[in-house]
């Protein structure tokens, strides 16, 4: 009896070893492998961690999931911006703070013709010249747009939301208005059209992309409600590329007027399509990362990208809170500045818009003006390099001496994570629950996959490549000490991708066409807050040429004509 008991003393205590052995062995082979997955995952960021450092890090990294999943259980709105706001503006940099002058703006003085729709590649100044003059009403002139949005729009895969009722009630209620004596000013009852990106009361607002393609919001953005104001009349919301990447958006690709067979280019693909093929009197698009450069190009027409922090981007989609900017696309310098004017300054919900005055004097002579071109760019064998150093020569002829200068020499590519990050937390929920497999692009060069891979990138890498870009902003600084405005290939370098990153202006402009009659660009970048300087010098170079005049034709691809005005 009693060596029965010995034995089951012993074998519950083997079974209890066994046990505890195999707990043992558990418990090591998940902190072996979770150590793993740390160490794994430090490699793919370039950092070593030792099993000792490891080990000691496990339990804060537990503690940080922990954190993070409570706040996922709390939704946020793609409109909610970070505590942390970016300035643009370095240390040393000054703003002379005179008060806003008010440039009376001499209308062209032109007579309507007999079929209005004559009058659908003109610009905004002849347009506001007729209304204002009571030869043409705006009625009229969104009835025509209206006609043209609904005949094209389909062919140009430009149009998301056709607002004809909204547009028409606009439209009468400017010529009452007008007829009473209340002018606006020279946008009153111009037809215009919107990216969808801006909130639009009532109105869907898609983005772009299936996963919000019923998306209706309870406001009006900032931007809309400011072109209310100035009594401009919206006719449609025009396509973005979905999420605002290229030209590709829910229901196909939007195509370059010039070249149907081609794309728009994106994201603003709608805006500067629209515009180009005299769709829409103007539009607004949104840049940042080339999105108002790049579809301005293809498109032929002039687009601003202001300077980060101008125009309020309440009621926009968030994309990057550091780089996001909003501006006109136009068939003119001169209508920029028009559209520019109505449109910028704080509203008291975007918090990151600074109030600096908007001083246009198109009156002003540019041989006053310390012009700067990167040498380098152009000397550089590239597509259209004939049409870019026959712009220098233009400037060259109107008596402008052209500094040579360079661009800082930084690794401005590798700081670009810096808005796939953003973008990254800005559609955290699409990535999370798995919506966005209802986007149209799949592909690697696309959001979805840009989305997921960017959930890797290190806080500490992201803060730092901000603090590298102080260092570039304060480069550029020393830069524009020596000039006011500078002239770049449209794609010429880095320039691109290093002036959205530290917030300079941008006029982009058609500076001729190529052997197969499509547009190409010229750039004009200014200083901070200096949209004016930026535009008149632009505008001195339109006054010189004939190339924004231009437009397509949209039968059979023909090569287009151009308007006398």
């Amino acid at each position: 009896m009693e060596k029965k008991q010995v034995s089951k003393f012993w074998l519950k205590s083997a079974i209890l070893f066994f046990i505890l052995l195999v707990i043992s062995v558990a418990i090591n082979f998940l902190f072996l492998s979770r150590g793993w997955e740390i160490k794994v995952a430090a490699k793919e960021i370039g950092i070593d961690f030792t099993p000792a450092e490891i080990k000691l890090m496990m339990e804060d990294v537990r503690e940080n999931l922990e954190s993070y999943r409570t706040l996922r259980k709390f939704p946020l709105d793609n409109g909610t911006p970070p505590a942390i706001y970016f300035n643009p503006i370095p240390p040393g940099f000054k703003i002379e703070m005179s008060p806003n002058r008010t440039v009376e703006l001499k209308l062209p003085d032109v007579k309507a013709p007999t079929n209005i729709e004559d009058l659908a590649f003109t610009p905004v100044t002849v347009l506001a010249s007729l209304i204002k003059s009571h030869q043409v009403t705006s009625a009229q002139l969104t009835e025509m747009y209206l006609k043209r949005l609904k005949q094209y729009g389909p062919k140009l895969f430009c149009v998301i939301t056709l607002t004809d009722e909204l547009a028409m009630a606009q439209a009468r209620k400017a010529d009452q208005e007008i007829a009473a004596g209340h002018y606006r000013g020279p946008l009153h009852g111009i037809p215009w059209g919107a990216k969808d990106l801006l909130a639009t009361k009532g109105i869907k607002t898609t983005w772009g992309s299936p996963p919000y393609k019923d998306q209706i919001p309870s406001i009006d953005a900032a931007v809309v409600k400011r072109l209310e104001e100035a009594g401009a009349v919206l006719a449609a919301k025009l396509s973005v590329g979905e999420l605002a990447w290229g030209d590709v958006w829910t229901e196909g690709k939007t195509r370059n007027p010039w070249d149907t067979e081609q794309g728009s280019s994106g994201s603003s693909a709608g805006p500067a399509a629209a515009t180009s093929a005299g769709l829409v009197g103007f539009a607004i698009g949104t840049e940042t990362w080339g999105s108002i450069v790049s579809p301005s190009t293809r498109c032929g027409v002039t687009g601003l990208r202001p300077t980060f922090g101008r125009v309020s981007r309440y009621g926009c989609m968030a994309l990057s809170w550091t780089m996001d900017k909003i501006g006109p696309i136009c068939r003119s310098v001169e209508d920029c500045a028009l559209v520019f004017n109505a449109i910028y300054g704080s509203d008291g919900k975007d918090l990151a818009v600074k109030d600096f005055p908007f001083t246009w004097d198109p009156t002003m002579d540019i041989k006053n003006l310390r012009i700067g071109y990167l040498a380098k760019e152009f000397e550089k064998g590239y597509d259209n390099k004939k049409y870019d150093k026959a712009t220098l020569e233009t400037f060259r002829s109107l008596g402008v001496t052209l500094k040579p200068i360079e661009l800082p020499d930084f690794p401005v590519n590798a700081l670009s994570f810096i808005l796939s990050a953003e973008a990254a937390a800005a559609f955290d929920e699409l990535t999370r629950s798995g919506r966005d497999d209802l986007m149209v692009r799949q592909e690697r060069q696309a959001w979805p996959n840009v989305f997921r891979h960017s959930r890797l990138i290190p806080a500490v890498d992201y803060i730092q490549a901000n603090r590298f870009r102080a260092e570039l902003m304060q480069k550029m600084a020393l830069l524009f000490k020596d000039i006011d405005v500078y002239i770049s290939p449209t794609y010429g370098g880095d320039n691109l991708l290093l002036t959205n990153l530290t917030g300079h202006p941008c006029v982009v402009t058609p500076n001729g066409f190529d052997e197969k009659n499509h547009p190409v660009s010229i750039t004009f970048i200014g200083n901070l807050f200096d949209e004016a300087k930026t535009l008149i010098v632009a505008k001195a170079y339109q006054d010189a040429t004939t190339f924004h005049l231009k437009y397509p034709v949209l039968k059979n691809n023909a090569s287009g004509g151009q308007k006398p005005f």
